[in-house]
């Protein structure tokens, strides 16, 4: 004998902010993503009420707590996408589709030494250039800077890169934008 799936009641006030405090403190999220989660979340419950709810002030009262917080997942989104190799452009792009403020957006843009240490990241972690197991070819060298530019990297980092004489060389161009700093 099976369970009957039994239809969810319609969100009212009350369970609606409760949906919402376990949202973000089970997920570190930003003010977009919480706004489309409490839409989806009323699109599928419906609501209890003849007034539709004032999601938009709810989400900015708990900005204004302090439980959701752009910046600080920018800040902590970037760093991630940096490290795992990832480029300006896709790191800018990971947070406009999180819904990141433009101005967010521009200030988690990393600097030059943060950029080549992300493309060492990617070429190390995907064998790329100097780090490839087999000879590399003109075809291949293509192929790599195809991968670091659609990792989102600049093509002069993406090409000093591909192109390095060693490991040696690429991990010493990489340490000069640091000393830069």
């Amino acid at each position: 004998m099976s369970a009957k799936r039994r239809n969810p009641r319609p969100l009212d006030t009350p369970r609606l902010e409760e949906m919402a405090l376990a949202y973000v403190a089970r997920f570190a999220t930003t003010q977009a993503k919480l706004l489309a989660y409490l839409q989806r979340k009323l699109r599928e419950r419906g609501w209890e009420g003849d007034e539709r709810p004032a999601l938009e002030a709810l989400v900015e009262r708990y900005a204004e707590l302090g439980y959701v917080d752009d910046e600080s997942w920018a800040r902590m989104k970037a760093g991630s996408l940096l490290r795992r190799g990832y480029g300006a452009r896709r790191v800018s792009e990971a947070l406009g589709q999180a819904g990141v403020a433009d101005e967010v957006r521009c200030e988690m843009q990393p600097d030059e030494a943060q950029a080549r240490e992300a493309a060492l990241a990617l070429a190390r972690r995907r064998r790329l250039g100097p780090f490839a197991r087999d000879e590399v070819d003109r075809s291949l060298r293509e192929k790599h800077l195809a991968a670091m530019l659609r990792a989102g990297h600049r093509l002069d980092i993406a090409r000093a890169i591909i192109e390095a004489d060693g490991i040696e060389a690429a991990e010493n161009w990489v340490a000069e934008a640091g000393e830069d700093v």
